[in-house]
């Protein structure tokens, strides 16, 4: 008899740990544990929908003719640990074999190498793109681009190309295409809803028990906790979201968190849904003209390039990387990060978002919370934590890179080819945030000026040693050397304010 870890955000069929046992002989582990639920404060909502989804694994697993031993959270004995469990299980059991798909989580595959267990290792073949083959095609490059890796990764998984290898439609990226502000009067698709179980109501129960200390609402929960419900989110996304996702994927609107966004990253990154088959469909969507190219091209991009590819870095530089601070910054994460109570409309509606739903999309993420974290110096651990803590799609291999890298440019360009920083104007343009805001987003250095526009040039004259030479930002500072001496010495004075209301716990 063998024993196989099943982790929580390894909930597929077709996870490596269950090819390589056999129902009839092996045994498979799966506990709910104190430590993976308050290493961060972790929103409830993503407790409860990896819970949820545990439990009804399980039981599918067991139908499926596998002998199952859960650990429930409240179980007595339960040691509260995903290695002291496997541990605790080895022994009783008397296994002399332990087999583990690779973590998500460096901080846990680390746990369990020091066990002092007898692991068989198995690579997550969940992902198209292996540890080893990113590290092969890393090695013999000076700079690393998503772009020119997503390309191969086309090429390799046979999407969107013309019978002679190009690319579709004559181009490899469609971005361009894809940064329409919502026009006035459109909204997107009705939302798809999953109504709570008796499994998933327990679990709710529970969390509200042992977690009411977490920032973050359990009032809105309606995600898929099955294969079953996540397929059905998906197809409604096929046939409603997918043909605008293109045009509006960077726009943002008032009383519209998801637009034509699809909602399915958290169960793809627990296993409900498997990316080759994503990619497949939408493939075929546009292949059958029922969605553009630049939708089509845009999301296959975000599975196969950025998806993969943070993976990728991150599984390459780690640990190191966790600790990176190109800007060197030191400032602690404003207490409205965690309450969304800020007269800064755009903020407080992301942020109240969040809380709300666990969710946000990408721009919201990098444009709006980011951006505010760049421009104001927060120390990237900081914001690092609290991006896997609120998002129920955050693991660290996917939020740390986007984090570090992407939103606070701490590995001083490694991820990405320039900071993502931008005034109150770029907010203006792809949403309506700015009509109702209590800051003037056309002024910058009056007490009602948008905190955006000054802390954007605060940012650049203060980092002006490191990023001048970055030849995407020569256009920019071309405009602030352009300005009057006065200007950018009022521009300047606005920001050390800001700062330092900051610093005083002010809420802006």
């Amino acid at each position: 008899m063998r024993l196989g870890l099943v982790l929580g955000d390894q909930l597929s069929f077709d996870l490596a740990t269950l090819r390589a046992l056999e129902p009839e002989r092996d045994v498979l582990l799966m506990a709910e544990v104190e430590g993976e639920a308050r290493y961060v404060p972790h929103h409830p909502q993503k407790i409860v929908l990896i819970f949820s989804a545990m439990r009804h694994f399980a039981e599918a697993l067991r139908e499926r003719g596998w002998r199952v031993h859960y650990v429930r959270l409240d179980e007595p004995g339960n040691s509260g640990s995903i290695a002291a469990e496997l541990c605790r299980w080895q022994a009783r059991l008397g296994v002399d074999e332990v087999h583990v798909t690779e973590c998500g989580e460096w901080r846990l595959e680390q746990a369990l190498r020091e066990a002092g267990l007898p692991l068989v290792w198995h690579r997550d073949t969940r992902f198209l793109c292996s540890r080893e083959a990113f590290a092969r095609w890393a090695a013999d490059r000076k700079q690393l681009r998503m772009e020119h890796f997503y390309r191969g990764m086309r090429k390799r998984c046979n999407l969107l190309l013309e019978p002679d290898g190009s690319p579709a439609g004559g181009a490899w990226n469609f971005d361009a295409d894809n940064r329409k502000p919502l026009p006035r009067g459109l909204r997107g698709p009705f939302a798809a809803y999953f109504a709570q179980d008796a499994t998933t109501a327990a679990v709710i129960t529970l969390v509200r028990e042992r977690f009411s200390q977490h920032y973050g609402t359990l009032d809105a929960f309606d995600y898929p906790v099955t294969h079953e419900q996540a397929r059905t989110l998906w197809e409604h996304f096929l046939e409603f979201g997918l043909a605008a996702f293109g045009d509006y994927q960077d726009a943002m609107a008032e009383g519209e968190p998801y637009l034509f966004h699809s909602r399915i990253s958290a169960a793809l990154n627990i296993g409900l849904l498997d990316v080759r088959e994503l990619c497949e469909d939408v493939e075929m969507a546009w292949r059958e003209r029922r969605v553009p190219l630049n939708a089509a091209e845009g999301f296959i991009r975000q599975l196969i390039g950025w998806r993969e590819y943070v993976r990728g870095i991150y599984w390459l530089r780690m640990p190191d990387y966790a600790g990176l601070n190109y800007l060197g910054n030191e400032r602690a994460l404003p207490e409205f990060y965690w309450t969304g109570q800020t007269r800064m409309r755009c903020m407080a509606q992301v942020i109240g978002q969040t809380l709300e739903l666990g969710y946000a999309h990408h721009i919201q993420r990098l444009m709006v919370t980011g951006n505010f974290a760049l421009l104001a110096g927060i120390a990237p651990p900081a914001i690092c934590e609290w991006y896997l803590a609120v998002y129920l799609d955050a693991f660290d291999w996917v939020e740390l890179p986007n984090t570090l890298g992407m939103v606070m440019h701490a590995d001083g360009g490694y991820l990405g080819s320039k900071p993502y920083c931008a005034s109150g104007r770029y907010i203006q343009r792809m949403s309506d945030h700015c009509k109702s805001c209590s800051y003037k987003v056309d002024r910058a250095v009056e007490e009602d000026a948008c905190p955006f526009n000054a802390l954007y040039w605060h940012f650049l004259i203060r980092h002006r040693q490191p990023l001048a030479h970055n030849p995407r930002l020569a256009l920019v500072y071309r405009s602030l050397d352009g300005l009057p001496q006065a200007r950018r010495e009022a521009l300047w004075q606005r920001g050390q304010t800001l700062l330092a209301r900051l610093d005083a716990a002010e809420a802006l």
